[in-house]
């Protein structure tokens, strides 16, 4: 919704957007770019295919949007969950 949203404001010939999302866990140690040294971390593998013609600069800059939409950025912040039995 992000991209769609920021496409149409600049006016770019955005068809559609497909995002597929590949969850799995990994053991820490095998990510390089990870903060967590030890245990196990959830991976989720994100692909986006974007329908319309695009110059590069266009696709790099949607690609950096999707990154800063609110569910991204809820995954990759620290989570706190409060769970009450009402």
């Amino acid at each position: 919704m992000t991209i769609a949203l920021y496409a149409r404001r600049k006016g770019w010939p955005l068809r559609g957007v497909t995002v597929r999302l590949r969850h799995s866990r990994i053991h820490a140690e095998d990510c390089a770019e990870c903060e967590t040294g030890q245990g196990m971390l959830d991976r989720i593998e994100s692909e986006i295919t974007l329908a319309g013609d695009f110059t590069e600069e266009q696709r790099t800059r949607l690609l950096e949007i999707a990154n800063k939409c609110p569910v991204h950025r809820t995954l990759t912040s620290e989570i706190n969950i409060r769970t009450t039995l009402v």
